[in-house]
């Protein structure tokens, strides 16, 4: 799971969002969508899948209304779900290398 604090909150009648958590998809969230679009961060398909997996669960409509910083820092947060330990080893030590 990835908590992501909101720039700009979501506003509900039951009161603002500030944080989302978003939850590893399982191959049920990702029905009818393309592997390779999320992975390339299309929006379409992370605005079909966010509302999947985010915890309070983001309707479609406020996906689209979402600060795009915001919908970023949540697109990232699951396609990072994507990368495998070695891959996270070898891009910390491309970090630390610069």
């Amino acid at each position: 799971m990835s908590k992501t604090t909101l720039l700009q909150p979501l506003k509900r009648a039951s009161g603002d969002i500030a944080s989302v958590t978003v939850r590893k998809p399982d191959v049920g969230s990702l029905r009818g969508l393309k592997l390779t679009d999320i992975l390339q961060m299309d929006v379409t398909a992370l605005s079909r899948l966010l509302p999947r997996i985010t915890e309070p669960a983001l309707l479609p409509d406020e996906v689209a209304a979402l600060d795009p910083a915001d919908f970023l820092g949540l697109s990232a947060a699951v396609v990072g779900f994507f990368a495998t330990a070695e891959m996270v080893a070898t891009a910390e030590a491309d970090l630390l290398r610069h």
